[in-house]
């Protein structure tokens, strides 16, 4: 059996954090820029190349996650629903949360 490593690294953004590999579009909280524009990410925690494993304390300094804007959106309503039974209360509340997606065009250790 032969197995394939590829590059990924692991990143945080918004409080959250994101596995990614080169070429993969991904949906991130909303960032406020344009499409099309260039974007680069800092806080890297760990990087994987191929058998090599560099993991940060807590972030991987001089390494640098690079990507581009394609396209801003909202994702589908959620419905917020409070009821009391035999209380005569009903709270209905919708959202819609705002996102971008985001191409990573390339990983530098």
């Amino acid at each position: 059996m032969l197995l394939e490593f590829y590059m990924y690294a692991i990143f945080e953004n918004g409080g959250k954090q994101y596995i990614v590999s080169e070429g993969q579009a991904i949906r991130l909280e909303k960032i406020n820029l344009p499409v099309g524009d260039k974007i680069s990410f800092n806080k890297i925690l760990l990087v994987s190349n191929d058998k090599d494993i560099n993991i940060g304390t807590p972030i991987i300094s001089g390494s640098v996650i690079n990507g581009e804007i394609i396209a801003h959106g909202r994702k589908e309503k959620i419905k917020i629903i409070k009821f009391r039974r035999r209380k005569h209360y009903k709270k209905q509340q919708g959202h819609r949360q705002w996102f971008t997606d985001v191409k990573i065009c390339s990983i530098i250790i």
